[in-house]
């Protein structure tokens, strides 16, 4: 029988095994095809095991994992990858992950873990310095936008029955005085699916029609009131544009209204000489944004932010007589009890950067994308968007051509972006949001686009 002693060498030499595989995984960013070969597809069968009797050596399935996995991934660290506004993780975000892996904190309050009690702390006021919103708010570090999308509606809802004399933790929603929302025509999917989580019916949603440009047009509002929950956007997903808030988050106050946005990518323009796109949006009531879009921080994490901090922690508040911490705990602030610290790689991201930094990157990746629409346009191709921020949408003659040349280019395996809809026209859209894209990826993209439109064309 083996030792405790005897277990932790061989647990420290499979972590040591799989970060060498690590190691040699990121020494092919770039070299590899970005979306993997019909062969890599293929390879996948491998996994089609029956689940065993007895368990088998970790480090043959660790083995396993990489030989027939990483050739079938997607790139999506790769600077050649411009699909679904992804960033790569960057070095200092992906190496606190790794490290708080190995700590392996349940962080959800400071008896769990101190240490992530109080980085989670930092990184929440930082966030709230770059993005110059309200610094009294809660920061909630969910999964995703959609988890925290829903945990901002739930507090809104909360908050406006409580203003109605309705408890709802008591009481429910039967019998209720109804909560109105109100929605743009071009509101992401993910916001759409945490209303429909929430009980609210699609079709009693009150959809607004935008502009050209995808933006909710105010003058198509309906009447406004203290029952209402306003969603707007910070960078439609794909115009990249901005609703206008200083026009239109005054009216819903003054009729008090609750207005949510929705930036899960846009809303980092706020940190950057891009910040004149989102005037006003401080006077919302809650955001939510994503750390693996713009920031890059590593997948699994997001943040809900609520003006309101006993509003939000009232309506997550999960205390029970074995577990009660402060209101601005983490399990009091996300859907999640035991959760993993998603904060800190937010905190190492931001350190790492600094405020120049972020902006930088995000001015950057502005610029390129204006380079990809000028070259889009020289090669023949119809840009559909203004290009504002850091989404290109494009088409070709027709839907045919335009499926044809999405088909292409992935194929190629040399780029990946993906298709769209535009106002009932097939589009494809191709996004800039990781550190590692840089000019001369950009002008191989261009080339390639330009070849696969000759081709076309004969």
């Amino acid at each position: 029988m083996s030792s405790y002693r005897d277990d932790l060498a061989q647990e420290v030499q499979l972590i040591r095994n799989a970060d060498d595989r690590a190691a040699e995984y990121l020494r092919q960013i770039g070299q590899r095809r970005v979306f993997p070969s019909d062969e890599s597809l293929a390879g996948l069968a491998a996994f089609d095991e029956a689940l065993p009797e007895h368990g088998k050596d970790p480090a043959e399935g660790l083995a396993l994992l990489d030989e027939k996995g990483s050739p079938a991934t997607v790139a999506t660290n790769d600077p050649r990858y411009f699909g679904f506004v992804i960033g790569a993780a960057l070095p200092a975000a992906a190496a606190a992950e790794r490290l708080m892996l190995s700590w392996d904190q349940s962080a959800s309050l400071f008896l769990g873990s101190p240490v992530a009690a109080k980085i989670e702390k930092i990184a929440a006021n930082w966030l709230l310095e770059i993005l110059d919103l309200p610094r009294e708010s809660a920061v909630g570090f969910g999964t995703s936008a959609t988890a925290c999308t829903l945990a901002c509606i739930a507090a809104a809802r909360r908050s406006i029955l409580a203003r109605q004399g309705w408890d709802v933790d008591d009481n429910g929603l039967t019998g209720a005085p109804e909560v109105e929302i109100v929605i743009s025509e071009t509101a992401h999917i993910t916001v759409k699916k945490a209303l429909r989580v929430l009980g609210f019916g699609l079709k009693r949603i009150h959809v607004v029609p935008c502009d050209p440009f995808g933006r909710l047009d105010p003058s198509q509002l309906p009447p406004l009131s203290d029952r209402t929950i306003l969603v707007l956007q910070a960078g439609e997903v794909n115009t990249g544009e901005f609703d206008a808030f200083k026009d239109i988050v005054p009216l819903a106050r003054a009729a008090g209204a609750w207005v949510h946005v929705d930036g899960a990518f846009g809303l980092w323009a706020r940190a950057s000489s891009h910040a004149h796109l989102t005037e006003g949006i401080e006077q919302a009531e809650s955001w939510t944004t994503d750390g693996h879009k713009w920031l890059n921080t590593p997948y699994d994490c997001a943040m809900a932010i609520c003006r309101d901090a006993d509003a939000l922690a009232g309506a997550m508040n999960s205390d029970a007589v074995y577990s009660s911490a402060s209101p601005d705990a983490q399990k009091n602030l996300t859907l999640e009890f035991s959760r993993r610290p998603r904060g800190i790689p937010v905190w190492a991201a931001l350190r790492s950067l600094g405020k120049a930094g972020v902006a930088e990157m995000v001015e950057r990746h502005c610029s390129l994308a204006r380079q990809i629409a000028e070259g889009l346009e020289d090669a023949g191709f119809t840009v559909l968007n203004r290009v504002v921020l850091n989404q290109v949408l494009a088409c070709a003659t027709n839907d045919e051509e335009t499926k044809a040349v999405i088909r292409a280019a992935q194929d190629s395996g040399e780029m990946w972006f993906g298709a769209s809809v535009w106002q009932g026209r097939a589009a494809f859209r191709i996004s800039v949001s990781s550190w590692r894209t840089s000019a001369p990826h950009v002008e191989k993209l261009i080339a390639l686009m330009k070849e696969i439109r000759r081709q076309q064309s004969q």
